[in-house]
């Protein structure tokens, strides 16, 4: 197991709050030599603020890029390599999302379309789906819209980004990476009952150990400490892949009848772990961060239609799909209305990061060249 993420979340009141960024990153810091010591890999640290409409108002479109730029620079001074300005809610702001990411590399942000009290915002929806494709046509094969997430119903404090974002004083959460628990537990039992109290065990181990250095950090640097989000961060190493653990207890492969059983399954696990969870906390199933997500997408074993309806059980949303590149402003406008949908009704969180792939159709290859990674045929949209 290991730790994907330490994210501290700080709120601006106005940009004379910079301070803030370096303070969050001395703690980041200092968290990770912490946990490192107790043995764990700690991949990245992280920093959210609340979101940028409310400490970057009244400024016109050039001051709100001049300044989200200086904010860069100053991370990238403080060797900070996420850095998310939280989320935009008004069509004006989020029309402005794709300059903000053309002329950064390190700056995540996400735009609401929806929650439980207000509904869908349709207005916010089409505009969302218009920044995608702006961002896939102005960045390298569509690049840019990894750092970019539309959401519903998601609630501050989520670790993982492009969705996160902050409200209130500064505190931190853990995001970790739990494939290989989850393989380790069902290759060891072919029962799904079985296997579900084998994963149950494991992790309340294996969470508590963290939930304990956390709790340790929190109360020596006195910054408060919002949990685990228990989500099933995936693995670009094959023996971690969250499908081929599927595959375990599965006769077929993932997207094969079986699938949602299992989805349904970890996420009941994920959620009553004995520890202090946020976020998702739920099954993440971003097809292109997962080696076997992405090998069982070119064998069109799932698809988008799938991954919607194993949102309904689990998960995250849509994250990292590849799409036609020449997709309509409308098709992916649906594709987030259904989002915001199951959001709403089930009332979950759920974000969608969609990869429309320039000059591409349905069944080529992705050519990402990104760490991140892995490539995999484009999804068809219907």
């Amino acid at each position: 197991m290991k730790i994907r993420t330490i994210t501290t979340g700080i709120s601006f009141q106005s940009l004379q709050d910079r301070e803030k960024i370096k303070q969050a990153a001395e703690f980041n810091q200092q968290a990770q030599i912490v946990f490192e010591k107790q043995g764990y890999e700690v991949q990245t640290t992280r920093i959210a603020t609340n979101s940028w409409e409310e400490y970057l108002q009244d400024l016109s479109k050039i001051e709100i890029i001049n300044e989200i730029q200086i904010i860069e620079q100053l991370c990238q001074s403080l060797n900070i390599s996420f850095f998310n300005i939280g989320y935009a809610s008004k069509p004006e702001s989020i029309s402005i999302i794709p300059d903000i990411n053309k002329n950064t590399s390190i700056i995540y942000c996400s735009s609401k379309i929806g929650n439980r009290e207000t509904g869908i915002n349709f207005e916010n929806a089409r505009e969302s789906a218009k920044a995608i494709k702006r961002v896939s046509q102005e960045t390298e094969n569509g690049y840019g819209n990894f750092r970019f997430c539309v959401w519903a119903n998601c609630q501050p404090g989520i670790p993982f980004f492009p969705t996160a974002y902050h409200r209130g004083d500064t505190s931190f959460a853990i995001g970790l990476e739990l494939g290989d628990l989850v393989m380790q537990a069902f290759s060891q039992e072919k029962n799904l009952i079985a296997a579900e109290e084998n994963l149950q065990s494991l992790l309340e181990l294996e969470l508590n150990k963290v939930a304990v250095i956390a709790e340790k950090i929190s109360d020596k640097f006195g910054i408060a400490y919002t949990g685990i989000d228990t989500s099933l961060a995936p693995s670009l190493n094959k023996k971690n892949s969250i499908a081929f653990a599927y595959e375990q207890l599965m006769s077929g492969k993932f997207g094969a009848s079986g699938t949602l059983t299992i989805s349904g399954m970890l996420t009941r696990v994920l959620k009553n772990v004995s520890v202090k969870i946020c976020g998702y906390s739920g099954l993440m199933l971003p097809v292109c961060e997962d080696v076997g997500l992405a090998t069982r997408a070119n064998e069109q074993t799932y698809d988008i239609t799938n991954l919607l309806l194993y949102s309904a059980v689990c998960g995250c949303g849509l994250d990292t799909v590849p799409i036609p590149g020449d997709i309509t402003i409308e098709k992916i406008a649906d594709l987030l209305i259904d989002m915001a949908t199951l959001a709403i009704k089930l009332d979950k969180p759920l974000s969608a990061r969609l990869f429309p792939i320039p000059n591409k159709k349905a069944g080529e290859m992705t050519t990402f060249n990104s760490p991140y990674l892995v490539d995999c045929k484009i999804f068809t949209v219907n």
